[in-house]
């Protein structure tokens, strides 16, 4: 008989999944083993192999389901009756945000892309792109000339943007002098005052 899905089934394969980045993470994605993630996450192997009958299944899901929990928080905070310039800002805030915590998250996104397959790949990066065009359009309304053919800079400025806030679980800490939302203020900044100058 198949098991049924327990009533808290979500949070519970969220959590796992929070423990399985940590142990890719830590030991890599080729050290890592199944068993070791088990033990981590408190759940039996056979339950891991359950759901995930592999580590690319289990990698998948890790990154696939991070990026999903970040698009649906961008779409739900994007506020386009906003001055464009607001409107960033509160954008770049909710990806602050929603990073926090999610450093092992990160590592796993931008180390183990290589052992999921081709179809894997293409749905992880339509949310991917799906993303980076909601801040592209933001970009392109407060500096329409970033999208010309002559000068196709609005790409290069958008993932400029992105390298500022994808790798600040490199350097960043919690609870330092400088907070979260100062570091979001201040990458917003870079981007404001610089948008205007590219040409």
């Amino acid at each position: 008989m198949a098991r049924t899905r327990a009533v808290d089934f979500e949070e519970k394969q969220r959590a796992l999944l929070h423990e399985a980045a940590a142990v890719f993470a830590e030991a890599g994605m080729e050290k890592a083993s199944m068993a070791q993630i088990a033990r981590a996450a408190s759940v039996s192997k056979a339950l891991l192999y359950h759901y995930y009958p592999g580590k690319d299944a289990l990698i998948f899901a890790i990154i696939h389901t991070h990026l999903a929990e970040l698009d649906t928080a961008i779409a739900e905070a994007d506020r386009p009756d906003l001055p464009p310039e607001d409107r960033l800002r509160h954008l770049v805030w909710t990806v602050l945000q929603k990073y926090r915590g999610a450093d092992n998250e990160h590592k796993v996104q931008f180390n183990a892309m290589n052992a999921l397959s081709e179809e894997q790949k293409a749905s992880i990066q339509e949310i991917e792109r799906r993303i980076v065009r909601r801040f592209a359009s933001v970009l392109r309304e407060i500096n329409p000339d970033l999208d010309t053919p002559e000068r196709p800079l609005l790409m290069p400025v958008t993932m400029s943007l992105f390298g500022m806030m994808n790798w600040v679980y490199m350097w960043f800490r919690d609870g330092g002098r400088i907070s979260r939302k100062d570091y979001a203020e201040v990458a917003t900044t870079l981007i404001l005052a610089g948008i205007r100058a590219v040409k």
